[in-house]
């Protein structure tokens, strides 16, 4: 029998009780061996790592060779090559007299070009946007090679001018590349005011701009690429909206700086002089154009023949830089003259319609004043030889013998083949969203066959 007490005991409840873990000593932070702070160095490495994501992503956004306007390539090509076979026969007694070899000039010639074609072939697979960042910079190293040839220990003269910076056995005219770089700032420039750009205040300092730069290039005695020079920024200036009138007072002023230029030196008031009769002093002032003018003569319809002309034994002076189309006036006669103008008019059509195509205002500038220097410096070497203008001192584009400008050029056209093919995309992306809604199931080009625009045929009723 259970006791009473039994009975009426209460349970017990069982409490769980977790048990405690020990406590652990917190171990101090362990401090670095050197003292060197790690920020600086935690921060150049990831720049690196940024500059190559950004490296690898422009590279697989670059615009592949494919894309690139087969005309603007082709005539350009067909310049070049046909430049270097004019260098070689305009050249070839000049390098056997002064360096003993007939082919010194189209060696030089040819080291060039490759390092051209690289970069023209290079800069046409980087996007175009990348040279406004660069702007600034360009504009800035332009103005120091400009002003460092004004030097007299650093610069060489040839001539009474000087042009050229001597590195080694090279020799960089500054003023090749200047016209690259300003072309580029002012693109930026007036792209980035907008609708600005047709007031009075805008026109007014984009000509002081423009006159900073002339005066460094006509310090150097080099008349014939500021002319090149203030074409293609006015040309900028027309493209970019600039008013009627401003544009008639930035002509007066550069006329104005032209005339200054021409009283300020006295052989330039003798070339004006020869200018208007070159056959008053034919064996003097007047000796270069006359040479000219006779081998021009000389060569009728046909030429007389490739290799065969009279006047590059050191009769025409310059013959294989800024008379190289007197050369092959003779030697290819009219025909040849005619087909060299031609390529040239299809560059610069090819130009024209790139800059049309641009998608964006930087982009279109920037394609026109690049066709507007080719087209301008070759017109003006071509009438300083046929007597049009008064001699000038510039060289052929893509033809004449000259490093600088050569690199120069063929960097602008490579900058050219990119604005082409983005404005040549960019137009066919737009077709596509025109097209899609069209419903006649033709593909917005020829070239597709079922791409984004192509709508499905309807079925005949």
């Amino acid at each position: 029998m259970a006791s009473p007490t039994s009975a009426v005991r209460p349970r017990r409840r069982s409490v769980s009780v977790a048990p405690q873990r020990p406590l652990r000593a917190v171990a101090a932070p362990a401090r670095p061996r050197h003292r060197v702070p790690s920020v600086p160095v935690e921060a150049f490495r990831r720049s690196i790592a940024a500059g190559l994501r950004r490296g690898l992503a422009d590279r697989a956004q670059a615009t592949p060779i494919s894309d690139v306007d087969g005309w603007l390539l082709a005539v350009v090509g067909a310049l070049c090559a046909f430049g270097l076979v004019m260098v070689y026969s305009a050249s070839e007694a000049l390098g056997y007299a002064w360096f003993g070899n007939p082919s010194y000039y189209f060696e030089r010639q040819l080291a060039y070009m490759a390092v051209g074609i690289v970069l023209l072939l290079g800069v046409a697979r980087l996007d175009y946007h990348r040279w406004r960042d660069w702007a600034p910079g360009l504009a800035a190293a332009a103005l120091l090679l400009l002003a460092l040839v004004l030097l007299p220990h650093v610069s060489s003269e040839r001539l009474g001018a000087r042009r050229w910076l001597s590195i080694g056995p090279l020799s960089l005219q500054p003023s090749a590349l200047a016209t690259l770089a300003a072309i580029v700032f002012f693109a930026r420039w007036l792209s980035a005011r907008g609708p600005a750009v047709r007031t009075f205040l805008i026109a007014r300092r984009y000509l002081l701009l423009v006159a900073v730069l002339l005066t460094l290039v006509l310090l150097e005695r080099d008349l014939g690429s500021s002319m090149v020079l203030a074409a293609s920024a006015l040309t900028l200036l027309i493209l970019a909206g600039g008013r009627k009138r401003h544009l008639l007072l930035i002509v007066g002023a550069l006329g104005a700086i032209g005339w200054l230029a021409v009283r300020s030196e006295p052989y330039r008031g003798v070339r004006i002089a020869s200018f208007r009769d070159p056959f008053s002093d034919p064996l003097n002032s007047g000796f270069q154009s006359v040479e000219s003018l006779l081998a021009l003569g000389s060569g009728g319809w046909h030429g007389v023949g490739l290799g065969n002309s009279i006047q590059k034994y050191q009769w025409l002076p310059e013959a294989h830089t800024d008379f190289i189309f007197a050369i092959i006036g003779e030697e290819l006669g009219l025909i040849g003259t005619l087909a060299v103008i031609g390529a040239f008019m299809v560059l610069g059509w090819r130009g024209v319609r790139a800059a049309r195509r641009a998608p964006d205002t930087f982009g279109a500038l920037l394609a026109g004043g690049i066709t507007a220097w080719i087209g301008v410096q070759a017109f003006v070497n071509m009438a300083a030889v046929t007597g049009v203008t008064p001699t000038t001192g510039i060289t052929l584009p893509f033809i004449s013998s000259g490093g600088s400008s050569l690199l120069a050029t063929l960097l602008a056209t490579g900058v050219l083949c990119n604005i082409s093919a983005q404005g040549r995309r960019h137009a066919e992306v737009r077709r596509a969203h025109v097209d899609r809604w069209r419903g006649d199931g033709r593909p917005p080009d020829p070239r597709d066959r079922g791409g984004l625009g192509a709508a499905p045929a309807r079925p005949h009723r």
